[in-house]
């Protein structure tokens, strides 16, 4: 039973196909935080920004006469 466990750890050890899984991984959870953090820091003047267009776009409606 032991050398079983034993044999079990060193594959694993020597498997070295999870490594990219990781590393994909901690790229995946990077690019995340810079996403979220872009959002956060940018996410009024987003609002503005779409807020004004919708403005524009309203008041262009109304002179056509929609």
């Amino acid at each position: 039973m032991l050398t079983n466990a034993m044999q079990l750890v060193r594959a694993t050890l020597r498997d070295r196909s999870g490594v990219s899984s990781l590393e994909y991984g901690v790229l995946a959870v990077g690019i995340i935080v810079a996403v979220a953090s872009a959002v956060a820091l940018l996410g009024a003047d987003f609002t503005t920004l779409f807020t004004d267009i919708g403005t524009q776009i309203t008041a262009a409606v109304a002179k056509v006469g929609g």
